[in-house]
């Protein structure tokens, strides 16, 4: 008789528990990276936010919206109309850029911001979930992204606080189209 060799219980076991733990390492290893993008998106709105209190205490104007934009910042191409309202979105950018508040190069008519996730980030007057105000828009996040930023900067629902997002939160992946951060 031949005898036939082959992989006992216990040494398909110990293959197992390796390929689990390595499985684990790999999951929480993207759940680190996850948390640091969400991080990172919070730290921005965070400092976007006091950019745009900074330019309005110094100019005693919203960037974007400054009539004298022009005037109170070098290489400023639009004003802005005054209103209030930051609908000059695509100025907002440059407004803060040029006065030394944020960094980057924006042109004011096509430039925009980008968060961690890469989706767009906009200093706009907007309406989501029934509210409306200047604030941050923050486009394309993934749902459990837009989630946790909601958690940690507010109640963590989709449609009340003051970050609110287009779409419910249903972590399946999925990306909601808008989050918005009022201030």
């Amino acid at each position: 008789m031949q005898r036939q060799h082959g992989f006992t219980l216990v040494e398909i076991a110990i293959v197992l528990v390796i390929i689990g733990l390595l499985l684990g390492g790999v999951l929480k290893g993207q759940g680190l990276i996850d948390s640091a993008k969400v991080k990172n998106i919070i730290q921005q709105s965070n400092s976007l936010s006091a950019a745009v209190n900074a330019y309005q205490d110094k100019f005693r104007a919203l960037p974007g919206d400054d009539v004298l934009a022009t005037t109170h910042v070098a290489g400023a191409t639009a004003n802005g109309n005054g209103d209030g309202q930051i609908t000059e979105y695509l100025s907002a950018p440059q407004h803060l850029a040029l006065s030394g508040f944020i960094t980057g190069a924006y042109n004011g008519t096509t430039d925009f911001m980008t968060s961690a996730q890469g989706g767009a980030v906009y200093i706009y007057n907007d309406a989501v979930g029934g509210r409306s105000g200047n604030g941050l828009r923050f486009d394309n996040l993934p749902d459990s992204f837009a989630q946790q930023l909601d958690s940690k900067l507010d109640d963590g629902v989709a449609t009340t606080g003051a970050v609110r997002a287009t779409a419910p939160y249903t972590n399946t992946g999925s990306i909601v189209t808008r989050t918005a951060l009022f201030f």
